[in-house]
């Protein structure tokens, strides 16, 4: 646009931070910079408002980049400075092993335990995690007569509009934002800062103003995925199946990023694969343990299914060959006969993704036919396991779609894992472009890839350390699994998400085939942890 400024803005290292004093010399000699602009820290909660820094502006994004190096910019200690990976994931871990909110019950797990039977333990933890999508944040606004107009690639545009309009002290009504090809979102471009941003300097300077992200500004401030521990016990009776099933999580929830006092998740979150178990157990307890949360925390492709899904299912693994019994069946006898899970098993609060339940039940013949599915179409059963040549099996079930995946590995005597081959077996309802599914199934097959090997983002004194693909990495052509295989169940149930279920299973799944190759058991990611990669 005519007279348009391009921005580079240099946000607070630590969440919660403010600018304290900047020396800005520097950075107005570099040719092209025009001038420099303060935007105003956020007031908490942070939501969806931007983060506050130093924007260097110039005619040109290479020049206001080179600008931003050279500002000289002093900061107020935050809070969230005490905050360091390493610690705050023990202080997750101990919770994860403590009594914490039950939010399901069904039976009496603790007399179930006190009976006796084979007790299997384990623990289980995901690490934070970044979108990284591959076009970072960009966004145009012009403030003109007391109006706004932006374009940017929004998740939410009605969230942009209201969080614009707030920053810039107007009514909704006189904000319009426009919405440009979206690119790689995968959650992150729901939240609106680098749009806010860019309204805040265009109503500053008067001038139609561009604000653009690098990579390091992307993965540095970005919404995180959140990080979870989890615990897991349970009680095998003499046919292997459990009599007794406990599972504890802790994370700090998205709630956290729009009330700071969120400490524990909202049952829309622990329906997300936690509270909408669908194994036939007589004795059944769900917890949520605190977790108090030092960044932000937001929407991620399949959300907390992730994680719970990498417990669960591990966990399922790890019980039948406690049990001496193959994965499969033993899945087949966690799930029980046919049936419907009856709404009164599940918690009060039970969101169902906002589907009403009569029409999108948990149904657990639905499990039983992917999972079988998947099963056969692989080969399961038909090759010898073990000497670096693995399969494994797991089964998710989130936003109303049912799904299993079956991963094949190879794993040298050097810990190199190649994914062979990935067979994906789904249930999403009534089909309207069965390309599209595969395109998802085998889009999840490779981001699961690159989260399991080397998805983490950690933090030392509340600076994320993690700034570019050096340092998170992504999957690249020698190491996406080989072969693809997508199974559509035919039916005419309502219609169901696709673009997020195929990616929860395929962790565990991953993880279940690295076991059957080398007896190793992973339960924590990413892999790269345990020498793998």
């Amino acid at each position: 646009m005519e007279g348009m400024l391009y921005a580079s803005v240099a946000r607070p290292p630590v969440l919660g931070s403010a600018v304290k004093s900047v020396d800005d010399k520097a950075a107005l000699s570099v040719a092209g910079v025009k001038q420099t602009a303060t935007i105003d820290a956020f007031k908490p909660p942070v939501g969806f408002q931007a983060l506050g820094g130093v924007a260097v502006l110039a005619d040109n994004t290479w020049s206001a980049m080179q600008g931003r190096k050279k500002l000289k910019i002093e900061w107020e200690k935050s809070p969230h400075s005490v905050w360091n990976s390493d610690a705050y994931k023990k202080e997750l871990q101990e919770t994860a092993r403590k009594p914490g909110k039950v939010v399901r019950e069904t039976g009496n797990v603790d007399e179930a335990f006190a009976k006796g039977g084979k007790i299997v333990e384990a623990e289980y933890y995901a690490p934070l995690l970044a979108h990284a999508s591959m076009e970072p944040p960009a966004a145009l606004a012009v403030y003109r007569d007391g109006k706004v107009e932006v374009w940017a690639p929004s998740q939410d545009p009605q969230g942009a509009r209201n969080a614009i309009a707030q920053a810039v002290g107007l009514k909704k009504e006189d904000v319009t934002v426009n919405v440009t090809l979206l690119g790689g979102g995968f959650g992150r471009k729901s939240f609106p800062d680098f749009a806010v941003e860019a309204a805040v300097l265009s109503k500053k300077t008067g001038k139609p103003v561009k604000v653009v992200w690098s990579r390091e500004d992307d993965i540095k401030f970005d919404v995180y995925h959140s990080v979870a521990a989890m615990y897991m016990k349970a009680a095998l009776g003499p046919d292997g199946k459990p009599t007794a099933w406990l599972q504890r999580t802790a994370f700090p929830p998205i709630g956290s990023t729009f009330d700071p006092s969120a400490i524990y998740s909202d049952p829309g979150e622990l329906g997300l694969g936690f509270t909408d178990v669908p194994f036939a157990l007589a004795n059944f307890r769900a917890e949520n343990g605190p977790a108090a949360s030092h960044m932000r925390i937001g929407w991620f492709r399949s959300v907390a299914n992730v994680y719970h899904a990498f417990g669960i299912q591990s966990f399922a693994d790890e019980l039948a060959h406690a049990a001496g019994r193959d994965p499969v069946e033993y899945l087949l006898q966690l799930l029980g006969p046919d049936r419907v899970v009856p709404r009164t098993e599940l918690p009060k609060e039970f969101p169902n993704y906002g589907g009403d339940y009569q029409q999108y039940p948990i149904d657990t013949s639905r499990h039983r036919r992917v999972l079988t599915l998947a099963a056969e179409k692989s080969g399961w059963g038909k090759q010898k396991q073990g000497n670096g040549v693995g399969m494994g099996i797991a089964m998710h079930r989130s936003f109303l779609t049912y799904v299993a995946t079956v991963v094949q590995v190879q794993v040298d005597d050097a810990g190199k894992v190649r994914v062979s081959r990935v067979d994906t077996a789904l249930d999403a309802g009534t089909i309207v472009n069965p390309e599209t599914i595969r395109q998802q199934v085998e889009g999840a097959a490779v981001m699961g890839i690159s989260l399991s090997f080397y998805g983490e983002i950690t933090a030392t004194n509340g600076v994320i350390d993690q700034s570019n693909f050096d340092s998170f990495q992504m999957a690249r052509m020698n190491n996406a699994p080989r072969k693809t295989n997508v199974y559509i169940v035919p039916s005419d149930a309502p219609p169901a998400g696709i673009g997020e279920p195929p990616l929860p299973p395929f962790a565990p799944a991953l993880c279940n085939a690295i076991f059957a190759a080398t007896g190793k058991r992973i339960r924590e990611l990413p892999l790269s942890k345990a020498g793998l990669a």
